[in-house]
């Protein structure tokens, strides 16, 4: 069987134990922990899953033709994604990767149209849903982990802190556009701790809606508002531009218009902060499963592929951090809150919508812990005198606004 010695290219750690579609049993891998057992319910899954793994994969996961018999979705997808450099082997798989290599700019480019009906169809899902497995204020990015135990409310709030060192927020009443905004919670905090005055902007309805909401309970909608507005549409000059995993929807051929409009906004002593998820290992292409049926659009850059952007845009570079498994524990605890409540998701939209986000969660989770993901935050200015010399000024503000909330808490 052609998916067998697929398999046995692929499995090399673990142990994957497979029942095909006519009943038969297969075992791959080494013998040791995790073993997980699956079953396959349709022989066309065969020639599916060796055509295209990842798609024939999740949507058979979706579908329940592809059950889990012994063991977890999550182990299974670890053994799945642990032994990269066998993945796409044959020379099936090597032409099909060369295909989908030479399409991905036309599967990138987000005019401004078609750039708000992709966010709306992953960001305009019910706000009970994402109640469901977030924190409280809705932070639906990676967090930072200042100890491998904190909750994820904890962590959440540390990223927002992180970040808002590295803005250097060093005197009240600075303009800061927050491009990708979101539930509006990073820009909350940022009026809260710095006196800031913040416009966020966005393209999904529902986030514009309840930000504006957050603003208005907060007693700031003089200081923070929110807009629905393509950024390539804002004019004006900030002291700080801050966008936090909104990168990941901009797509490669949008990268220079990208990092002009930031130029152009951002005054001239001013500092600019971009967070988004990475790869380590070079360009590459989208999930054909993630670009089917959660980030319609959406990849995910090589540094490779930014960092020439922004030196043509002319803009210094002037601090790079990156956070590798921090968003692999951040998936863990969404995955987790997750499926604590399933049930209450099951009645917001089917069962099938679950098994789906189910697969997203989990199959994130190991591609951050197996497949090279990672998180890079960038921090930019005009002018090479815009930050201090050294990095001492982000922990010294990150440990001075720890202690005033241990103090406040206390």
């Amino acid at each position: 069987m052609l998916l067998a010695r697929l398999l046995d290219r692929m499995i090399r750690s673990g142990t994957l134990t497979v029942i095909d579609g006519h009943g038969r049993t297969h075992r791959f891998g080494d013998g040791t922990e995790p073993a997980v057992t699956i079953r396959l319910h349709d022989p066309a899954l065969h020639l599916r899953l060796v055509l295209n793994p990842s798609l024939a994969a999740g949507e058979a996961y979706m579908d329940g033709t592809l059950t889990i018999e012994d063991g977890s979705l999550a182990e299974f997808l670890d053994i799945a994604t642990r032994t990269r450099e066998t993945r796409g082997a044959t020379a099936l798989h090597r032409v099909a990767g060369a295909i989908d290599y030479s399409l991905r700019f036309l599967q990138q480019i987000n005019t401004a149209t078609r750039a708000r009906r992709n966010v709306q169809h992953h960001y305009d899902l019910s706000g009970a849903l994402y109640d469901l497995f977030l924190d409280r204020d809705r932070q639906y990015s990676c967090a930072y982990f200042t100890d491998p135990g904190n909750s994820l409310e904890q962590a959440q709030v540390d990223k927002k802190r992180h970040i808002a060192a590295k803005l250097l927020l060093d005197r009240p009443g600075l303009r800061v556009l927050d491009i990708g905004s979101g539930w509006g919670g990073l820009g909350l905090y940022l009026a809260d701790v710095a006196a800031a005055e913040v416009t966020g902007v966005t393209l999904s309805t529902e986030q514009v809606k309840v930000s504006q909401e957050r603003s208005a309970a907060a007693g700031m909608p003089g200081r923070v508002r929110f807009e629905l507005r393509d950024y390539r549409d804002m004019a004006g000059a900030y002291d700080r531009i801050v966008s936090v995993g909104m990168f990941e929807h901009v797509g490669v051929p949008h990268y220079p218009t990208f990092f002009a409009k930031v130029r152009d906004l951002l005054k001239p002593d001013g500092v600019a902060l971009l967070h988004s998820i990475g790869r380590m290992d070079g360009p590459g292409v989208t999930d054909p499963w993630i670009r089917k049926y959660i980030f319609t659009g959406g990849y995910v850059p090589a540094l490779s592929e930014v960092l020439p952007v922004i030196e043509r845009a002319g803009l210094w570079v002037t601090d790079v951090e990156i956070l590798r498994l921090h968003y692999a524990e951040t998936l863990k605890r969404w995955r987790a809150n997750f499926m604590a409540h399933r049930i209450q998701a099951a009645r917001i939209y089917d069962e099938r919508f679950c098994r789906m986000w189910e697969f997203y969660l989990t199959g994130a989770e190991m591609a951050f812990r197996n497949m090279g993901q990672m998180v890079f935050q960038i921090q930019l200015a005009r002018e090479q005198t815009a930050v201090p010399l050294t990095r001492d000024y982000i922990v010294d503000w990150e440990r001075a606004q720890r202690e005033s909330a241990e103090t406040e808490a206390a």
